[in-house]
């Protein structure tokens, strides 16, 4: 057994510790074991064995006594029982893991009191006292060996041979296995923060046994094949700087300049970077939205073939070229805030419309694991058929709900069933967005991120997170109702009624026309769903329907909380901020979330000054020394009142914005520096030149080439007002200059010359 890493093997006796014969023995055993160099945790609890099988994923082997004691003695009940907590020990390790060695011994019971459901999950059978404890111990070892040579999946283990391999190193990167930071206080510093393992796996595309990202040969080409396999697509290929790459290689791999593509609004900015780089001619499909901030689906009527030619044939630009048939059309498959389609459904309605279907699905990587999912996720799994002709391809961020490293991504392809996918040319796309100096790091965790989701473990992973995510939900009403109608808590947007299983039953979360909850404005039923794990938590001040109470907790304030208080949030709104249920949550991190808004409730009853409740802030901000965390609350709320911002949001995001030009050719005017920068008090019928990008949400509000709007123009005053009125909670839009002018801040954006 290799010793870089830590696996003992796990005994589970009652005597393990006694004063007896059966204690004695396995004793020895255990001694022999660690005599051949393997460690052993022993446990004398055999209370509960199922809560064992949770260490499955740090133990190499168990080993489970099965005797007189364990399984009870006399009546043919305790036996049964006994059996059963056996079983379950079993079900619950092979729930994830189908392959960790279980064996089971005894001194008086033998292989023919176990019944054959628990015996084909075995890989032995120890009958105490009749071989030596060495030759047993070899046996075991022999066996958790095989299991663990097989645990790391093809690059991964290469990269960890050749680290451990100690060859000199007479290629880039300069620090030479990290030796060069030895040379420094601060390097050693950082060598000791990082460890030798992960600066000796730094290296170059010159390690020939590695393999190469570029060119998808060696461990790597075979862990895209293990990964295509386990993700069941056709092929698949690592990407090492996110699903902005990603997106770009498949629009560089599809798109021309001149095509139209057909684009949902409400897309990731890498989207609209690849419509810059491509220039390709835009068709956007507008999203519906709440008066909560969040963006809805576009409704199943805009995905017919019928409606994309009508969009097409009212484009100013669109409208002139030759054969109009779209190249692609990208899907932002699952928002922000968990909104996501039937795929199925889409691929029907838009038969032979377009070309290529793109589904950006960076917050979606899970949900081919899970049948919660079916039909909701663009490729794997389910019996589903192809295309009949469009190349499907998904993106994903490996990194944002699985185990991968920051910037890890990964894009699927399903061939469709009339043509064939050429890897060759797709891969010219993949060099010009890669660096020839790849991360293997990254790589490896994209490796083992894939590994992670191999079933049966992929749905065990999965499904802890959808149990988590309700569990969190159901604990949130629980509080509210001990609350009472007279007093205030925060909500979790989703459906008012679900079923209490344990696991959440698809037709619970579907988004329907009649129900209010989520505040969309859609004709379809069962066209779209909201996924459980992305918890949008809702605080007070504002309803559904855009009306505000005269009590109101801005977001903003709760999150800026919650941060001093050490929980981070992903996302925040005016009334709502959001968390992600991934496979790393625990019980213990959401229950801490829930303590600490009960603690945010305790202090703004109370009206505690801001200096006791956020000290880190009013540090940064003395301005708020002395106000109260209940005042603070009400003098930002009463702002958003007077200006009707939940109303401005939304129709700014849905009004319509008149295109002045491709994006490409703006992007030409901005590279050719033929702009200028001009007052937000000026840009009435200005075309910009720059993304105009509110965060939150993080989605693009203005392209560039389109003509600004009213409706944009009133929110970008609104935003210098409110960011004067409360430094600190200052909101951020991405082309948004600002300038001290005279001692005040004024805002200006860089639009096109004309």
């Amino acid at each position: 057994m290799s010793k870089r890493f830590n696996f003992p093997i796990v005994v589970i006796d009652e005597d393990f510790r006694s004063e007896n014969v059966s204690g004695s023995g396995i004793r020895n055993l255990a001694e022999a074991i660690t005599e051949n160099g393997v460690e052993v945790v022993g446990y004398t609890s055999y209370v509960d064995l199922t809560s064992f099988a949770q260490q499955a994923s740090r133990a190499s082997s168990f080993i489970v006594s099965i005797d007189d004691e364990e399984i009870g003695q006399g009546s043919d009940e305790e036996v049964d029982q006994a059996i059963e907590e056996i079983r379950g020990f079993i079900t619950a390790v092979r729930r994830s893991n189908p392959d960790i060695p279980i064996f089971l011994y005894g001194e008086t019971k033998t292989s023919q009191h176990i019944p054959n459901d628990i015996l084909r999950e075995l890989h032995g059978f120890i009958h105490m006292f009749e071989d030596t404890p060495d030759f047993v111990a070899r046996h075991i070892i022999r066996e958790a060996n095989k299991y663990l040579s097989h645990v790391a999946p093809p690059f991964f283990k290469a990269l960890m041979n050749y680290a451990e391999d100690g060859s000199y190193s007479w290629h880039t990167p300069g620090h030479s296995g990290g030796v060069a930071f030895l040379k420094s206080p601060v390097g050693q510093m950082f060598h000791q923060f990082f460890g030798e393992n992960m600066l000796r796996a730094d290296v170059c595309n010159a390690v020939e046994e590695l393999g190469q990202l570029l060119d998808h040969n060696g461990p790597v080409a075979e862990s895209e094949h293990n990964a295509a396999r386990i993700f069941s697509a056709d092929h698949l290929f690592f990407v090492t700087n996110g699903t902005s790459t990603s997106n770009k290689i498949v629009w560089n791999s599809t798109v021309a300049t001149g095509d139209i593509v057909v684009v949902d609004r409400n897309c990731h900015k890498s989207i609209l970077h690849s419509i810059i780089l491509t220039g390709a001619v835009p068709v956007f499909l507008m999203p519906s939205r709440n008066h909560y901030g969040i963006i809805g689906p576009i409704t199943k009527q805009k995905f017919s073939a019928e409606y994309i030619a009508k969009k097409i044939a009212a484009h100013p630009f669109a409208s002139k070229v030759k054969g109009r048939k779209p190249r692609i059309l990208t899907l932002t498959q699952s928002t922000y805030d968990g909104v996501i389609y039937n795929v199925e459904e889409i691929k029907t309605l838009l038969g032979d419309t377009v070309d290529t279907l793109h589904f950006d699905e960076a917050w979606l990587p899970h949900a081919s694991f899970h049948k919660f999912y079916q039909n909701m996720h663009a490729i794997g799994g389910d019996g589903r058929t192809r295309a009949e002709n469009a190349t499907v391809f998904s993106t994903q961020s490996t990194h944002k709900l699985l185990a991968g490293l920051s910037q890890a991504s990964q894009i699927l392809v399903q061939e469709s069933q009339n043509s064939h996918f050429d890897m060759h040319r797709f891969n010219e796309a993949f060099l010009m967005h890669t660096s020839t100096s790849p991360q293997y790091s990254i790589i490896a965790s994209c490796d083992v991120a894939a590994a992670m989701m191999e079933q049966p473990a992929g749905h065990a992973l999965v499904e802890e997170s959808l149990v988590e995510a309700l569990s969190f939900r159901k604990a949130m009403r629980k509080v509210d109702n001990e609350f009472g109608d007279d007093d205030w808590w925060f909500t979790v947007w989703g459906p008012d009624d679900f079923s209490d299983e344990e696991v959440p039953v698809q037709s619970d979360w579907m988004i329907n026309p009649e129900d209010e909850w989520h505040g969309f404005d859609i004709e379809e039923a069962g066209f779209n769903m909201l996924d459980p794990i992305k918890a949008t938590i809702v605080t007070p001040g504002l309803n559904i329907k855009g009306r505000f109470d005269e009590m109101g907790i801005p977001a903003s304030v709760v999150t800026k909380y919650l941060n001093e208080h050490g929980i981070v949030v992903e996302k925040t709104g005016l009334y709502s901020f959001f968390i992600m249920f991934n496979i790393g949550i625990t019980k213990g991190r959401w229950n801490s979330l829930v303590t600490e808004l009960q603690q945010f409730k305790d202090d703004y009853d109370r009206n505690l000054p801001l200096w006791r409740v956020m000290p880190e802030f009013v540090a940064k901000h003395p301005a708020y020394e002395r106000i109260g965390l209940h005042d603070l609350c009400q003098q930002i709320h009463s702002m958003y009142q007077q200006n009707d911002i939940a109303r401005i949001t939304k129709d700014m995001y849905l009004s319509n914005i008149e295109p002045a030009m491709i994006p490409a050719d703006a992007w030409d005017k901005m590279a050719h520096g033929q702009v200028e920068r001009v007052s937000i008090d000026d840009l009435e019928g200005r075309i910009t030149a720059i993304l105009i990008t509110p965060y939150p949400p993080g989605i693009p509000l203005m392209v560039p080439g389109e003509r600004f709007t009213p409706e944009v123009i009133g929110y970008l005053k609104y935003i210098e007002q409110f960011n004067a009125q409360f430094p600190g909670f200052e909101s951020d839009v991405h082309g948004l200059i600002s300038k001290k002018i005279n001692g005040k801040k004024e805002y200006f954006i860089d639009v096109v010359v004309e």
